[in-house]
């Protein structure tokens, strides 16, 4: 049976999710997240593309990537052979270090955009790990709520869709119990 072809198209928005194999673990220590990102820098260079949000869990991935002239295929093609073939050679395993293929879903709406960056902020916290997203290390939160130059994100897209001061506008919101849009929260947009 022929794989379902995605939506693609210059400047397409994408929450992309990667599992380790079975739910294993994809970073056994700090040093495969930073290769994690020095693979994701050579990509970026290879097939330019924006990402405005990231999480690093310890057995999957959340990117949220804005793509430009080459469909999430080949970035995500670099990213996952390049680390699978590090964490293999690292740990002298062997097989897929990726459980199937990596899952793109199409962010349709401003909305949705500003949902699922919420939601991979917040992943950390569901999952038990932290109690707050600031305390989780390896996402871009710090990035959006704080002035410290993260060089692998781009927070200025979605906190420009905030009040001003947009980073405590977007912390509100993020770190708020409810789930729907506080409309005090965000810019009015154009129509």
């Amino acid at each position: 049976m022929a794989r379902k072809q995605r939506i693609w198209f210059p400047g397409a928005k994408y929450h992309i999710t990667c599992r380790g194999n079975r739910k294993a673990s994809l970073f056994e220590e700090q040093t495969d997240r930073l290769k994690y990102f020095q693979i994701l820098e050579h990509a970026r260079l290879a097939f330019p593309f924006r990402l405005h949000v990231y999480c690093l869990m310890t057995n999957h991935v959340h990117l949220s990537i804005e793509t430009f002239d080459h469909p999430p295929g080949e970035i995500m093609k670099v990213i996952n052979s390049n680390y699978a073939r590090y964490f293999n050679d690292k740990y002298e395993y062997t097989g897929h270090v990726f459980q199937g293929r990596y899952n793109a879903e199409l962010l349709d709406s401003i909305d949705y955009e500003i949902d699922v960056s919420k939601y991979i902020h917040l992943n950390p916290v569901k999952a038990r790990m932290v109690a707050k997203p600031a305390d989780y290390l390896w996402s871009s939160y710090h990035a959006y709520i704080s002035y410290q130059k993260n060089p692998y994100v781009h927070p200025d897209y979605i906190l420009s869709l905030f009040q001003k001061p947009s980073r405590e506008a977007y912390q509100r919101y993020v770190e708020n119990e409810d789930p729907t849009l506080p409309p005090d929260l965000l810019k009015q947009l154009p129509q």
